[in-house]
């Protein structure tokens, strides 16, 4: 027995969702911690990246964008859990042509993060909807102290994700939205790419008040990044709290506004090293 027409996921595809939900992979490190902190019982697979929660002991699928689509299979889930910008379609694909349930998020704001994860849970794993979940509404709902407010002091920040080349945070970007809660003006919010290549000389023409160097996908760190950005306060950002949904969200908003608050120098010369 199935959920019926009306089980969409996020991009409005019928899902074949069982009426008891008892097997469940995910190949999104977010979706991962979210099922398995909600009701670790259902984990029955996940990838190689999925660290969180700590001490997950499930078989592993392979990557994101490499999972090993027959060792998916081979783990029978009720429902596969997947994400349009982390999964290849392809892979996807392949998982329904197996029969397999595969239910897709889409996230791109904060909004869609809640509604998303209250739906997967309740809808595509038949779980109750958790108390953190409701906590990191409540979290989110007010804004945090963290960044000025007023028009004249919001600071305008570059936010890279990635170094050689240099990928930066664009238009409609979950992180980009988390950030703009938190006073962050981006300065390629209007990039026409989501997540632009852009040269460091460019970046630095862009005279940004701010650089965010969160510490994935690429590893930023105090010795790994300010130093291209002489003279511009940096600060190091967990990319877990700014880049996942789902449990993190609660404690996202105070972690990520005290690392804002906490930007530095780092002792940057007037110089700079190739970028």
């Amino acid at each position: 027995m199935t959920a019926g027409p009306g089980a969409r996921d996020d991009t409005g595809t019928v899902v074949g969702v069982p009426a008891r939900v008892t097997r469940v992979v995910s190949l999104v490190p977010s979706l991962t911690e979210t099922v398995a902190v909600t009701a670790p019982g259902l984990m029955a697979g996940a990838t190689d990246w999925c660290t969180h929660p700590a001490g997950l002991d499930v078989p592993r699928v392979r990557g994101t964008k490499n999972p090993d689509v027959a060792a998916v299979i081979a783990l029978r889930p009720d429902v596969v859990l997947a994400n349009e910008e982390e999964n290849r379609a392809a892979d996807l694909d392949a998982l329904r042509a197996a029969g397999l349930p595969v239910w897709v998020t889409v996230i791109r704001t904060m909004d869609e993060a809640l509604a998303s994860l209250r739906r997967l849970l309740t809808v595509a794993c038949r779980v109750p909807a958790p108390s953190w979940l409701d906590e990191a509404e409540q979290a989110w709902d007010v804004r945090p102290p963290g960044p000025p407010e007023r028009p004249g002091q919001r600071r305008r920040a570059v936010i890279p994700v990635w170094r050689r080349p240099w990928m930066v945070l664009g238009r409609d970007t979950f992180a980009g939205d988390v950030l703009a809660r938190l006073g962050v003006v981006n300065v390629y919010a209007g990039h026409a790419e989501r997540y632009p290549k852009v040269l460091l000389d460019d970046l630095l023409a862009a005279r940004p008040d701010l650089v965010v160097l969160p510490d994935e996908p690429y590893r930023f760190t105090a010795g790994d990044g300010p130093e291209c950005f002489p003279g511009v306060p940096a600060a190091l950002l967990s990319g877990r709290h700014l880049t996942w949904y789902g449990p993190s969200l609660a404690e996202a908003p105070r972690i990520l506004a005290a690392q804002l608050a906490a930007a530095s120098l780092f002792g940057a010369g007037p110089g700079r090293p190739p970028g």
